[in-house]
C-alpha cells in the first residue's frame, strides 16, 4: 500500500462533528444532512494534521449495519464517502478488523455497481469522490491482506469491467484503472478468475480502443506487464495442454484457435505480456499435428504482419526464422497460411522485404496450386504505394510468369494481380512518372504475350485487359442505361489506348489489334450466330426448319471451339438461342454495329449483361466473353476523331495513332463512314505528309468499301490526282487506289498511266519509286487503264529497270551484310523490287481473263529464275547480297500470291521445290517473312493443300521463332479443322512431304543425311500423328513403294528410301505410344501430278522386295527409335521472349556458299516496314480481306487438292491469319542456315541445272 506519513509538527486538528448518525429516531432526511456534513468535514481534513482519536466515534458508527444496509441510496453513498475518508485519514493503518474491512470494500463496490449509471446519475459527485479516494490513497490494496482476498478481487475486477462499460467520464476510467493496477501490483498471487476476466476483454470479436472495457484492459495490462507475463504464459499453456490431450473433436481445435486469437489481440495492444508466450508458439510450429501448425502459422503471420511486427521480429528472431521455414512444410495448408499473411509483411516489415520476396518467389513455384494462387492474390490486394515502394519489378515479373500456369485459378489470380496494379499505376504512368513507368508500364505487354499462348490463357487475359488495362470509361456509366445525358470522355478513353501502346512491343500491339475485333471477315461469326438465333425463333420455325437448325448448330460448334470450355460454351450458346429474347438480340446487335459510338456501346452492353444475369444467369460467363469479343470496345468510330488529332498535332503517341488508323483502313473502313469530311480535310494539309498519307489511305479504303461515299468536289479530286503523280510513294499509292475505286474516274487513271509512261525514262530514282508504286496499284485495280500503255511500261520495267545493271549495285555492295534496312535501300533498288510487284499485280488482275497464262507465263519464268539464281537473273550476276535477298524474297512471295489462282498454281507447281526451300534461305529475314506470308495465305485457305508441307521444312532452322511460327500454325490448323478437312489438309499431304524430301537438294542416302531427313518426318509426326490417323499415315508410306516418281528413276529410289524411313519411324512411334497399327480400311487416291503407276507387276514386286535404307540407318532406327517415344516438339517454350526484360542472345549466323563469299552480320534493331513484299505493310495478306488477294480469290481459286480421299469430305472455314511481323522478327540481317542449307549450296555449286520438281 502506498501510505502517506505524518511529518508535520503543527498541532493536530480534531473532528468537530459530534452528532449521532446511528439511531432509530433519525429520519432519512436528517441522516442525510448529518452524513453530508460529516463527509464535508472529513474531506477537508488533512491526513498529516488530523488527530485520529477524534475519529473513533464516527469510525465506529459508519460501519453500523443500519447505515451499510440503509434503504436510501443517498445515505449509502455518503456513508461510503465517509468511510473512504476515514481510511485515507488513518493510512497506512486501517482502524478496522479484517472482517470489517471486507464488509467495507464489498459495500464500496456494491454502491458503485448499483448507483453509478453515468454522468446523470443521482449522487454522481459522491461516487466520483469514492473512486478518486480509492485511486489516489490506494486504500484498496488492503483487500490483498484480507482472508478470501481472491474472491473479493475477482468480484472487484468483475464489477469494475462491468462498470466501465457505462460510458463514464474519462477521469473515472483512469481512477478505475489505477485501482485495478494497484490491486495487481500488491497481490501475492493473481487469482485465475481475475486473469480470466481481463483476458475476456480481449476475446471480444469487436474489441477495439473505442470500447471502454477493452481500453481499460489494455491500460491495466500494459501497466502490469512484468507481473502478468508469467500468468499469461501459464494461462495460454493451460489451454493448449488441456485441449491437446484429445484432438479428435473440432471443438478442441476451436479452443486452441481461440487461444491463439487472444495472443494475436494481445500482440496488437499489449505485446509486453507475450515475452514467455512467443517462444511457446515457436515450439508449436514444430509439432506433428497439422491443425496446430495451421493455427499457429496463421497467428504468427498476422502478428508479424501488423504495425508492431518489426519489433516482434527484432525481439524474437529465432521465432521469425522458424516461422519462415514453414514455407517448406509438408502440408500445403500450412504453406498456404504462411503465404496468406504476406500482404502485411510487405507493408510493415521493410527491413525484411528481400526475405519475404524470396519466400514468395519460391512459393510461386509451389507444387500446390492453391499456394501459387495465394501468392498471386497477395499482389492483387496491395495498394499502389505499397507496390511502388516495397515490391520489386523482378517479383512482379515472376508473378507474370504464373499467367501461363497449368491451373486456371493460378492464371486468373496472377493476371488479375497484374491488371489491378496497372490500373492503380496508370494515372502516374499517364503523367510520365518515371518510377511508375519503369515498374508497371510493361504489364500490358506481358499480359498480351500470355494471351497468345493458349485458348484458356487468352480468355483470362482478355478479361483482365477489358477490366483493368483498357476498360470502358466507367462501370457506373454502363449501368446508367436509362440516362439520356450520359457523359463519356472519348478522348481520355482513346488516349489510354495510345499511352498503353507506347510501352508495347510489336507482338503485343498485334495482340491488341487482334482483340479489337477490327480485323476479320464480315459478317463475323458473331453476326452469323445472332442471325441464326433470330431465325431459330426459339425453336418455332415456319420454313426450312432443318436448315435453320443445322446452321445454328454449325455456328455454335464453331464458336464454342474458340471458348475456354467448349462443351459448356456450346450449351450456353444453345440456351441463349432457346431463350429467344428479342431485347437481348437488339442490344447485342447494337454492340456489334460498327456505327455504334462509345456511349451506345456502354449503355447496350451494360443492359445486356444485366438482363442475361437476371434471366440466364448460368450463361453469363460465356455470354460475357462473346459480348467482349464481338464488340468494338478497344477501337470504334468514337476513336477516329481523337486519333486524327493526335496525328495532326504530332504528339508522342502519334506513331501509334497512325498505326491504328492504318489498321482500320486496312481491315474495317466502315468505321470511317461518319468521318469522311474530317479525312477530306486531312488530305488538304499538304505540309503534314503523315496526316495526308493517313487520310488518303483511309479515303481509299472507304471508297473501296462503299463507292457511294466517293462524293468529292472538283478541288479535292485535283489534289488527289496531284498526289498520285507526286514523289511521295505512299501518298501516291493511296491516291492511285482512291482513283482506281472511284466510280467514273477511269479517265483519271488513264491520264496517270499516260503521264507516268511518258516520264519513266527521265524520272529521278525517287520519282521512279513513286511512279512504280502507282503502276502497281493501277495494274491491280484498273487493269484496262494500265493496258493503254502496258507495252511501253512493261518494256521499261523489265529491260531498263530489272534487267539492266545499275551502278548503285556496285556502289552499295556490302559483302558483310545480306539484308539492308529500308532506309539503306537505294531508290533505284526499291523501284526494281516494286517493278516485280507490278508484274505480279498485272497477272492477278488478268487471272480470270482469257489472256491470263499469256500475261503470266513470262512473269512466272522470271520469278523462278530469280529463285534459282538466289535473287539474280543469271548465275554469274554480281548483284549485292542485300539486293539479291530482297529480290528473291519478292519473287517467292509473288509466287505464293499467284499460287492462289488455280491456272497459275499448276504452272508454278513445276518449280515447287525452289519455292518450298525458300523457307530455308540463308537470310533470316527472307525465311521469316516468307513463312509469315505462307502461313497467312494457308490460314485463309487460299493455297492448295500441298503448300502445307512447307512449314515442316523449318525443323533444322537455328532460330526458335521461325520454328515456333511454323509449328504454331500446324497446331492451330490441326485443332480448328473438321476431321474431314484435316484429312485433306494435313494427313493426305504426308505422301507429298515424302515426295518433296525425295526431291530436296539435301537428299542423299548416306547415313548422316538420312538422320537429317528423319527429323523432317519426326516433326510431321509430332504435330499431326495421332492414334486415329497413324494407320492412314503408315498406309500412305507403304503406298509410296507401289508407284514411281513422275520425273525420273533416281527420284523414285529417293521416294522409296523416304517411304521406308517413314514406315520405321511410324512403327517406332506407334510402339512407344502403344498405338495399334491396323490396316487402313479406306481407299486413298494418290496424287497423279507427282506420281505414276508402275509399268508392270514385276517391277512392283521387285521394288517391294528391295530394301533402300542402308543397314547403318536401319540399325540406328532400331536402336534409337524403337524403345522410346519420339521427341515432343517444344518450340513454343523455346520461342518465349525473356521475361526479365533482357535482350535475347545474338542469333547464330551461317551462309550459303556464294560466289562473292560475303560474310554475314548480326541483326540490327531497327524494324523494316519497307521490306520487299512488305513495301506497304498494310498490304500483307490476311485471312479475310487482304487488299490484293481479294481480287485474285474472286477471279479463281485453286481446287483444294489434286488428290482426294475416295470419300468426299466437307471442309470448314476457319478464322485467323497473318499479322504484321513482330519487332523481333523484323530485326535485320540474321544469317542462319542448317546442314540442309549447306548441302543446298554444295548442290548448287555442283550443278547448274535446276532440280527436278515435285
Amino acid at each position: 500500500m502506498v501510505a502517506q506519513t505524518r511529518t508535520s509538527n503543527a498541532a493536530p486538528k480534531k473532528l468537530t462533528f459530534n452528532e449521532k448518525i446511528v439511531g432509530k429516531s433519525l429520519s432519512t432526511d436528517t441522516l442525510l444532512k448529518k452524513l453530508k456534513a460529516l463527509h464535508t468535514e472529513l474531506a477537508e481534513l488533512d491526513q498529516e494534521l488530523i488527530d485520529v482519536n477524534s475519529l473513533s466515534s464516527v469510525r465506529t458508527q459508519l460501519i453500523n449495519t443500519s447505515l451499510l444496509l440503509h434503504k436510501d441510496r443517498g445515505v449509502k453513498a455518503f456513508t461510503a464517502c465517509c468511510l473512504a475518508d476515514i481510511l485515507r485519514l488513518y493510512a497506512p493503518d486501517a482502524p478496522y478488523t479484517h472482517t470489517e474491512l471486507r464488509d467495507i470494500f464489498q459495500f464500496f463496490f456494491r454502491q458503485l455497481s448499483a448507483g453509478l449509471k453515468g454522468a446523470e446519475s443521482s449522487y454522481y459527485n459522491e461516487y466520483f469522490h469514492l473512486l478518486e479516494s480509492l485511486s489516489t490513497v490506494k486504500s484498496v490494496v488492503l483487500v490483498c491482506d484480507l482472508p478470501h482476498a481472491d474472491e473479493l478481487m475477482t468480484e472487484i475486477f468483475h464489477d469494475f469491467f462491468g462498470l466501465v462499460r457505462r460510458d463514464l467520464a474519462k477521469k473515472m476510467e483512469i481512477f478505475i484503472a489505477d485501482i485495478l493496477i494497484a490491486l495487481i501490483d500488491e497481490c501475492q498471487s493473481l487469482p485465475n478468475d481475475v486473469l480470466n476476466t481481463i483476458m475476456a476483454q480481449f476475446m471480444d470479436k469487436n474489441a477495439r480502443m473505442d470500447q471502454p472495457a477493452y481500453r481499460l484492459a489494455v491500460q491495466v495490462c500494459n501497466a502490469t506487464a512484468d507481473k502478468l507475463q508469467r500468468h499469461v504464459c501459464q494461462y495460454f499453456t493451460d489451454i493448449i495442454v488441456t485441449n491437446s490431450r484429445d484432438l479428435d473433436s473440432e471443438s478442441d481445435f476451436d479452443e486452441i484457435r481461440t487461444a491463439h486469437d487472444l495472443v494475436k489481440q494481445l500482440s496488437r495492444s499489449c505485446p509486453a505480456l507475450l515475452h514467455s508466450v512467443i517462444p511457446q508458439l515457436e515450439e508449436e510450429l514444430r509439432v506433428e499435428e497439422i491443425q496446430v501448425r495451421l493455427i499457429v502459422t496463421q497467428a504468427l503471420g498476422e502478428m508479424f504482419g501488423e504495425k508492431g511486427g518489426t519489433d516482434l521480429v527484432r525481439k524474437y528472431p529465432t521465432t521469425w526464422n522458424v516461422w519462415l521455414m514453414r514455407k517448406n512444410d509438408k502440408a500445403a495448408a500450412v504453406r498456404l497460411k504462411l503465404v496468406e499473411s504476406a500482404k502485411g509483411l510487405l507493408l510493415h516489415l521493410p527491413d525484411q522485404r528481400e526475405t519475404v520476396e524470396d519466400m514468395l518467389r519460391l512459393k510461386l513455384l509451389d507444387p500446390d496450386e492453391k499456394v501459387r494462387a495465394s501468392v498471386c492474390r497477395v499482389y492483387s490486394q496491395i495498394d499502389y504505394e505499397t507496390a511502388v515502394h516495397y515490391v520489386s519489378e523482378a517479383q512482379l515479373r515472376a508473378v507474370a510468369g504464373r499467367g501461363m500456369d497449368k491451373k486456371h485459378t493460378v492464371r486468373v489470380e496472377a493476371l488479375n494481380a497484374l491488371g489491378k496494379l496497372y490500373s492503380l499505376a496508370y494515372p502516374e504512368i499517364e503523367n510520365g512518372d518515371s518510377t511508375a513507368v519503369r515498374r508497371f508500364a510493361w504489364i500490358p505487354n506481358e499480359i498480351l504475350h500470355i494471351s497468345n499462348m493458349t485458348q484458356e490463357a487468352k480468355a483470362v487475359a482478355e478479361q483482365v485487359i477489358a477490366d483493368f488495362v483498357l476498360p470502358l470509361p466507367s462501370s457506373s456509366a454502363a449501368s446508367a442505361s436509362t440516362s439520356k445525358n450520359l457523359e463519356v470522355d472519348e478522348a481520355a478513353w482513346t488516349d489510354r489506348l495510345l499511352n498503353t501502346m507506347r510501352h508495347l512491343d510489336d507482338r503485343a500491339v498485334n495482340a491488341v489489334l487482334s482483340m479489337s475485333g477490327i480485323k476479320g471477315s464480315r459478317p463475323t461469326m458473331y453476326d452469323h450466330y445472332l442471325q441464326a438465333c433470330i431465325q431459330n425463333n426459339g425453336g418455332v420455325i415456319d420454313e426450312n426448319e432443318e436448315t435453320v437448325k443445322q446452321r445454328l448448330n454449325a455456328v455454335i460448334r464453331h464458336l464454342s471451339r474458340q471458348l475456354p470450355e467448349p462443351q459448356k460454351a456450346a450449351e450456353d450458346l444453345q440456351d441463349f438461342a432457346n431463350a429467344n429474347e428479342n431485347r437481348l438480340y437488339k442490344l447485342l446487335k447494337t454492340c456489334m454495329d460498327p456505327q455504334s459510338d462509345l456511349k451506345s456501346i456502354l449503355k447496350a452492353s451494360g443492359e445486356f449483361l444485366r438482363r442475361v444475369e437476371q434471366s440466364l444467369e448460368s450463361t453469363l460467363p460465356t455470354m460475357t466473353i462473346l459480348l467482349r469479343r464481338s464488340t468494338l470496345r478497344i477501337i470504334n468510330q468514337s476513336s477516329i476523331s481523337t486519333l486524327l488529332k493526335r496525328v495532326q498535332k504530332q504528339s508522342p503517341s502519334s506513331k501509334h495513332a497512325q498505326q491504328l488508323l492504318t489498321f482500320v483502313s486496312k481491315h474495317y473502313p466502315a468505321l470511317y463512314k461518319p468521318h469522311v469530311s474530317e479525312l477530306t480535310k486531312a488530305i488538304a494539309d499538304e505540309k503534314n505528309t503523315i496526316l495526308a498519307e493517313i487520310g488518303m489511305q483511309a479515303l481509299a479504303a472507304v471508297v473501296r468499301a462503299d463507292e457511294s461515299l466517293a462524293v468529292f468536289d472538283k478541288r479535292t479530286m485535283e489534289r488527289v490526282l496531284r498526289y498520285a503523280l507526286g514523289e511521295d510513294p505512299r501518298v501516291a499509292k493511296f491516291a492511285a487506289r482512291l482513283l482506281a475505286f472511284s466510280k467514273g474516274h477511269e479517265d483519271s487513271c488513264i491520264e496517270i498511266i499516260e503521264s507516268i509512261s511518258d516520264k519513266l525514262a527521265e524520272a529521278s530514282p525517287e520519282l521512279l519509286v513513286a511512279h512504280t508504286t502507282v503502276l502497281a496499284q493501277i495494274a491491280r485495280f484498273q487493269p484496262d487503264a494500265f493496258e493503254h500503255k502496258s507495252d511501253s511500261i512493261m518494256t521499261f520495267l523489265i529491260k531498263k529497270l530489272l534487267m539492266r545493271r545499275h551502278q548503285a549495285d556496285s556502289e552499295e555492295m556490302d559483302v558483310d551484310n545480306d539484308w539492308a534496312e529500308d532506309d539503306n535501300v537505294s531508290p533505284i533498288q526499291k523501284a526494281r523490287i516494286l517493278a516485280l510487284k507490278v508484274c505480279r499485280n498485272r497477272c492477278l488482275a488478268h487471272a480470270s481473263t482469257g489472256m491470263a497464262l499469256e500475261v503470266a507465263t513470262p512473269v512466272l519464268k522470271m520469278f523462278s529464275t530469280l529463285l534459282e539464281h538466289s535473287g539474280s537473273y543469271s548465275a554469274d550476276a554480281a548483284d549485292s547480297p542485300q539486293v539479291k535477298s530482297r529480290m528473291r524474297l519478292q519473287a517467292a512471295v509473288s509466287l505464293l500470291h499467284l499460287s492462289t489462282v488455280e491456272a497459275f498454281a499448276n504452272v508454278i507447281h513445276t518449280n515447287f521445290v525452289w519455292l518450298a526451300i525458300t523457307v530455308q534461305d540463308p537470310c533470316y529475314n527472307v525465311r521469316i517473312i516468307f513463312l509469315t506470308k505462307l502461313v497467312s495465305l494457308l490460314t485463309a485457305r487460299k493455297l492448295p493443300p500441298r503448300f502445307n508441307t512447307i512449314p515442316f521444312l523449318t525443323v533444322h532452322d537455328p532460330e526458335a521463332d521461325v520454328r515456333s511460327r511454323a509449328t504454331a500454325y500446324v497446331s492451330f490448323v490441326s485443332k480448328s479443322l473438321t476431321p474431314a478437312a484435316r484429312v485433306d489438309q494435313l494427313e493426305i499431304i504426308f505422301i507429298r512431304l515424302l515426295h518433296l524430301l525425295a526431291h530436296h537438294p539435301d537428299f542423299a542416302t548416306a547415313h548422316e543425311n538420312m538422320q537429317d531427313m528423319a527429323k523432317y518426318v519426326e516433326l510431321y509426326l509430332d504435330l499431326v500423328a495421332s492414334s486415329e490417323n497413324i494407320s492412314l499415315l503408315y498406309h500412305l508410306s507403304m503406298k509410296a513403294k507401289t508407284v514411281r516418281d513422275a520425273e525420273s528413276h533416281t527420284y523414285s529410289e529417293n521416294l522409296y528410301t523416304m517411304a521406308e524411313l517413314a514406315q520405321e519411324l511410324i512403327k517406332a512411334r506407334a510402339g512407344a505410344r502403344s498405338w495399334t497399327l491396323q490396316s487402313y480400311p479406306g481407299k486413298v487416291k494418290l496424287p497423279s501430278d507427282i506420281l505414276r503407276a508402275l509399268p508392270n507387276p514385276e517391277a512392283a514386286s521387285k521394288i517391294l522386295k528391295t530394301q533402300y535404307l542402308s543397314e547403318e540407318t536401319t540399325a540406328w532406327l532400331k536402336e534409337t527409335k524403337a524403345h522410346k517415344p519420339a521427341a515432343v516438339v517444344k518450340e513454343k517454350k523455346q520461342a518465349k521472349e525473356p521475361r526479365d526484360g533482357k535482350s535475347p542472345p545474338t542469333k547464330r549466323k551461317a551462309s550459303r556458299s556464294r560466289a562473292n563469299g560475303a560474310p554475314k552480320r548480326a541483326k540490327t534493331q531497327k524494324a523494316a516496314r519497307w521490306n520487299s513484299d512488305q513495301s506497304e505493310s498494310e498490304e500483307e495478306p490476311s485471312s479475310d480481306n487482304s487488299e490484293e488477294d481479294e481480287h485474285s480469290e474472286k477471279a479463281t481459286s485453286p481446287k483444294s487438292s489434286s488428290s482426294e480421299l475416295s470419300e468426299e469430305g466437307q471442309t470448314s472455314d476457319n478464322e485467323g491469319g497473318g499479322g504484321k511481323l513482330s519487332e523481333r522478327e523484323q530485326k535485320l540481317g540474321r544469317k542462319a542456315r542448317t546442314r540442309a542449307q549447306a548441302k543446298i549450296s554444295k548442290q548448287i555449286k555442283k550443278t547448274s541445272g535446276r532440280p527436278k520438281k515435285s
